[in-house]
């Protein structure tokens, strides 16, 4: 898996039109903005036909949201690859933060801007089918970290139900400032303070 959330195929074989689209528009959605991000530019850039991309997606907004998708579905690989190596419900709720400190620590090319959803997001009028994806990645990761404190803190869900809401902001804050920093010294601040609030448990 690509940092556009695109699986790559073997080397030495061109990949489908579809992942080409998907990686390119990745790229530009991400480095230029969504709305900023043509049609054309990104068919240029993946190489292929303009028909092309209307034989894969059925406009503009569909491609988006395909990119959403994706997205979506490379933090959970980075999660779950994260969480592989987690030895405590306390390791899964760092596992969260350190999927998104390693979403930051990609070579993107004009450097980290924060959350690839919430930028595209900000970009999308309310009611957007798009806004939707994002609002379910955001309510997953809070979820994720509910169900690893529900497994610390097994006789007291409302508190854990409580402390996964906190560690969301503090997650959400914490990407917010980092993109507008451009590095992940925020995330890796997070992540201390979230080790710290977990121990007091």
């Amino acid at each position: 898996m690509s940092e556009t959330g695109v699986r790559t195929t073997e080397p030495g074989r061109r990949r489908p039109a579809r992942e080409r689209l998907l990686a390119a528009a990745a790229r530009r959605f991400y480095a230029d903005g969504v709305t900023a991000t043509g049609i054309d530019t990104i068919t240029a850039e993946a190489g292929v036909a303009k028909m092309s991309l209307y034989n894969n997606f059925s406009s503009k907004a569909d491609l988006v949201r395909a990119y959403l998708d994706a997205r979506h579905e490379e933090w959970l690989a980075m999660y779950r690859s994260r969480l592989e190596r987690a030895e405590s419900p306390r390791d899964g709720v760092l596992a969260v933060f350190d999927a998104y400190a390693d979403h930051a620590a990609f070579a993107y090319e004009r450097g980290f801007r924060g959350c690839g959803l919430l930028n595209a997001a900000a970009e999308l009028p309310a009611g957007d089918e798009g806004r939707t994806v994002v609002r379910r990645h955001k309510e997953e990761v809070e979820r994720l970290i509910s169900c690893h404190l529900q497994e610390l803190l097994p006789e007291r869900p409302d508190d854990a139900r409580t402390m996964a809401e906190h560690l969301a902001f503090l997650l959400e804050g914490a990407m917010a400032r980092a993109g507008l920093e451009g590095d992940d010294s925020r995330l890796r601040h997070a992540r201390a303070m979230a080790a710290t609030l977990l121990d007091r448990l």
